[in-house]
């Protein structure tokens, strides 16, 4: 049999072709096979593809062989992502507001390539980002790796923080950049945010990655390590609602027995939970960072929650009311 022009380039084609064409529910049979070797201008011999197969497997592919009326029909059977797997990612790069529209396609067309043609079809009809609500920084990647290298390399980094005019024009807080020493990278309530000391101040604070521009890595060290030895990171983001920051406070909230699950959720379970001196009710204790957002959280579940302890943050709250009602007036 005369050798086709790729002919060393064999069992790439072959592993290739297996991927992209065949599943679990779609196979080939060794003519189908034969056939699509030739479109790729590789002769071959039903032998030489028995061995090719078993040299496939050996290196960790999946191929399986099933008898199907006459002939054998070969599959990749477990991949390194399953489809459900990548229906996941899908949805989750789908609904990650701090990556673009734009970047969102892209990354979805990249997994699509580690399905089989006919699973990469239902993942595409998933593909429904336009429309969602997403960032328009299309620089995010590249601030997220350069963080990373700062972090990595012990440096601080300068940067402009943005933030939206009346003009709907994304324009710096401040004429001169931030400059601060990062820390973790953590996500929260549909947003990256980066965790940095702030020296001039003294505190950790926290910035939305995407509203981050020109971002530059620093000759000088970091600073804060000794804030950060027993910095909790699940803690930190369960007290900074909606992370905007404020001090730590203990607060103790009588709730509905049915509602006891929200605080569960929101807080966690190593929260203590008490029987409250009300019959159907329970007091929990948390730790949060007293602020509007915190007041609005509470707000928004109406009678099934109340701030009963401190007093000092119960009279904040009610203060927060009292102001509502005279600006609706």
């Amino acid at each position: 049999m005369p050798k086709g022009t790729n002919q060393k380039l064999k069992l790439y084609y072959l592993a290739k072709i297996l991927l992209e064409q065949t599943d679990d529910e779609h196979g080939l049979t060794m003519p189908d096979i034969l056939e699509e070797l030739d479109r790729y201008e590789v002769s071959a011999d039903r032998k030489s593809i028995y061995t090719d197969i078993e040299a496939l497997n050996d290196i960790g592919l999946d191929v399986v062989g099933e008898k199907s009326g006459k002939y054998f029909v070969y599959h990749i059977g477990s991949r390194r992502f399953e489809l459900a797997e990548l229906k996941l990612l899908v949805d989750a790069i789908g609904s990650f507001k701090f990556i673009t529209e734009k970047k969102s396609n892209a990354l979805i067309k990249k997994l699509t390539t580690l399905a089989s043609t006919y699973e990469a079809t239902q993942l595409e009809r998933q593909l429904a980002v336009q429309g969602r609500v997403k960032t328009m920084n299309e620089s995010i990647y590249y601030t997220v790796d350069e963080i990373h290298s700062a972090i990595s390399e012990n440096k601080k980094i300068s940067f402009k923080y943005m933030t939206w005019d009346t003009e709907k024009k994304l324009v710096p807080r401040k004429a001169e950049p931030y400059v601060i020493s990062p820390w973790r990278l953590t996500w929260n309530d549909e947003n990256y945010y980066l965790i940095a000391f702030d020296s001039e101040s003294g505190k950790i604070k926290h910035y939305r990655v995407d509203k981050m521009d020109k971002i530059e890595i620093l000759d000088e060290r970091r600073e804060g390590k000794e804030h950060f030895k027993a910095f909790d990171l699940a803690a930190y983001t369960n007290r900074a609602f909606g992370m905007f920051g404020g001090e730590g406070t203990m607060v103790t909230l009588t709730v509905k027995d049915e509602m006891v699950g929200v605080i569960i959720d929101r807080f966690g379970k190593n929260i203590t939970i008490k029987p409250s001196k009300k019959k159907g009710w329970s007091d929990a204790r948390v730790e949060v960072a007293v602020s509007d957002q915190f007041f609005g959280w509470i707000f928004g579940l109406g009678t099934s929650v109340k701030i009963s302890a401190p007093a000092s943050v119960v009279k904040a709250y009610k203060t927060e009311i009292n102001n509502l009602l005279e600006f609706y007036k």
